[in-house]
């Protein structure tokens, strides 16, 4: 069964907010690891302020010439998880293998990392991103957290449980934008309430087993699955795949040929090494960001494979 979460006490308004740990510029790319569609809780105000959410903790990050500086009433330890300072990320970029694309992908956001997050959340927020944009994926975010979320000071709503969301009900979650997104999320949370999923018993499952659990879920497919286990349980053997990034892994690595599905699996499981969420996360952000002329199937450079 998933189990209830425990929402921490009201907090305090935000410029009172402790300096909870300072992160030199050199160890993430801030900007690039918020903006790259893993997460949907981060704006940034016209200072420059990141505002956003760390489980169920608010956060304020200020960025300063040489370092970022977090504000909250989370520890050290539980940002730096979150922010995946954790990992050694010169060693994940060396594990990659020598392709131009790599090669541009790494260059266009070096620090770029991947968040560790809540995977109720995660899996929530993805199953709101179908056919959405990032900012409109965002908007829902916080609509859902306005209307439905415990509010722990003043403007300030955790994200709402699986429980309040199944209470809340199909046609109350459409009023957040969600259209038809909104039966898969309420049908998700139901079942989550009901013990059919257990989430937090998924991470002491491997991978394969853990997908299996995830698209029991009616909200839930392969993609979705795959987006929850990379970003929410940090599993980097997790590579999700759309129609449009199957799109850019054709051109890319395949000359645009038709490919079979099989075919695309073993190569996404055998070519990128040991981490290849990693590896997609970078050209999936190189790529939505630049649109390079041969990952959108025009003449470009010549592929690796």
């Amino acid at each position: 069964m998933s189990r209830a979460r425990s929402i921490p006490s009201p907090a305090s308004p935000p410029d009172s907010w402790p300096l909870a740990t300072i992160i030199p510029k050199d160890q993430i790319n801030l900007d690039a690891t918020l903006l790259s569609g893993q997460a949907f809780c981060w704006r940034r105000d016209t200072q420059g302020r990141w505002h956003g959410w760390i489980g169920e903790l608010p956060c304020r990050i200020e960025t300063h010439p040489e370092e970022y500086r977090v504000h909250s009433t989370a520890a050290a330890a539980q940002i730096k998880r979150y922010l995946g300072l954790h990992l050694d990320l010169p060693a994940v970029i060396a594990s990659f293998p020598a392709d131009p694309w790599l090669a541009e992908a790494t260059a266009f956001a070096p620090g770029l990392r991947l968040l560790a997050q809540e995977p109720w959340e995660t899996v929530a927020s993805f199953i709101c991103s179908a056919v959405k944009q990032i900012p409109q994926i965002e908007q829902i975010n916080q609509e859902l957290r306005r209307r439905f979320g415990p509010e722990l000071a003043p403007g300030l709503h955790a994200f709402p449980s699986p429980a309040i969301l199944a209470e809340a009900g199909e046609e109350a979650l459409r009023a957040c934008k969600l259209g038809f997104r909104a039966r898969g999320l309420h049908q998700t949370a139901r079942q989550l309430v009901a013990g059919e999923v257990d989430l937090e018993a998924l991470h002491a499952l491997d991978t394969a087993a853990a997908r299996e659990q995830l698209i029991r879920l009616r909200g839930v497919g392969p993609k979705i699955a795959d987006c929850t286990l990379l970003f929410g349980y940090g599993r980097q053997d997790a590579f999700p795949v759309d129609v449009w990034v199957e799109r850019v892994l054709k051109n890319l690595y395949f000359k645009g040929r038709k490919t079979r599905p099989e075919r695309l699996r073993r190569f996404l499981r055998d070519y990128f090494g040991p981490y290849p969420g990693y590896a997609q996360q970078y050209l999936f952000h190189w790529v939505r960001t630049t649109r390079p002329a041969a990952a959108m199937g025009k003449r470009g450079k010549r592929s690796p494979t």
